[in-house]
């Protein structure tokens, strides 16, 4: 087991920013960490890589408990936190071999710093001082200090922010792969993310988890699965009697011609619907059952 959370909670004066969440996680898994900012995502993982304590609850990392190996779990841990706070006045370089001088690096030092800012695609900017790069690149250089002496297990809140869409995608394929040997606990707003590297996907809201599985599951698991189907007909329907049939609960129209209809899960409205359209005269060009996406599932548990 790399991390066991059980039942933290966590008061700032006498707001709880979180309470009593409990989670495992074991070795190899990339684990989705959402919610709606204040939901109390940043302060679990300041608590799980011993930066602050909790008011109570208990974190075992590999075995230690936080509180008393806090060293020793952080030479096994990377963190790249919220507000990627840099020496700006340093290099790349100069940077990377700071921090990689506090940490247990095995090999040669500048070898794998050399690694490190290839793999993160840092080497066409890693001549300059921090401070001349774009924040985009800033964020890349948080990713390599976190990365830097090979740890077990990484922290990352919000690692794309600020990257473009090329890059972001370069950084999803890093730590895609990252992943397949280490754990990673990931916090981020971009839906899609979570979706295409996330083995795992929690959901907090006001401190407290709401739903927790894998991300093309969790919506049954929360409760909240829905039956949508999707129709395109050869000319536009009149919603009304759609509406009307028995078992629709909500419609919406996509296009002209385009539905979206939500339905009672027990009921099965494919031939219903069919024989609607050959009594109004329509073609059916295509019926498609739409699962809940991430997304909305994220709405549906925190708004």
């Amino acid at each position: 087991m790399s991390i066991q959370v059980k039942n933290l909670i966590k008061y700032y004066g006498k707001q709880a920013a979180l309470n009593g969440i409990s989670f495992e996680l074991e070795q190899g898994q990339i684990l989705g960490f959402i919610g709606p900012n204040g939901a109390g995502k940043s302060t679990a993982m300041k608590i799980i890589t011993g930066i602050i304590p909790a008011n109570s609850g208990e974190v075992w990392v590999n075995g230690i408990k936080v509180e008393e190996g806090s060293l020793e779990i952080r030479r096994i841990m990377g963190y790249l936190p919220e507000n990627n706070p840099l020496y700006t006045d340093m290099y790349v370089r100069e940077y990377l071999d700071y921090v990689a001088r506090h940490y247990p690096v095995a090999g040669n030092r500048k070898e794998r710093i050399e690694k490190v800012i290839e793999e993160t695609g840092l080497l066409p900017e890693s001549h300059k001082k921090i401070s001349e790069l774009s924040k985009g690149y800033r964020q890349r250089v948080g990713l390599a200090q976190a990365l830097v002496h090979d740890p077990e297990i990484l922290i990352l809140d919000e690692p794309t922010s600020g990257l473009d869409p090329n890059q972001i995608i370069e950084i999803r394929n890093l730590i895609s792969k990252i992943g397949k040997e280490k754990t990673v606990i990931l916090s981020t707003h971009i839906m899609q993310e979570v979706e295409a590297i996330c083995d795992r996907v929690i959901i907090v809201r006001q401190g407290e988890i709401v739903a927790d599985g894998k991300s093309g599951e969790i919506a049954g698991n929360a409760g909240i699965e829905k039956e949508t189907m999707v129709l395109e007909f050869d000319k536009a329907p009149d919603t009304s009697k759609i509406e009307a049939i028995e078992g629709v609960i909500r419609l919406k129209k996509l296009s002209d011609n385009s539905i979206l209809i939500e339905t009672d899960p027990d009921r099965d409205l494919r031939a219903v619907l069919f024989n609607f359209a050959v009594s109004e005269g329509l073609a059916v060009l295509s019926m498609q059952k739409k699962e809940m996406s991430l997304e909305e599932v994220f709405q549906e548990l925190t708004r």
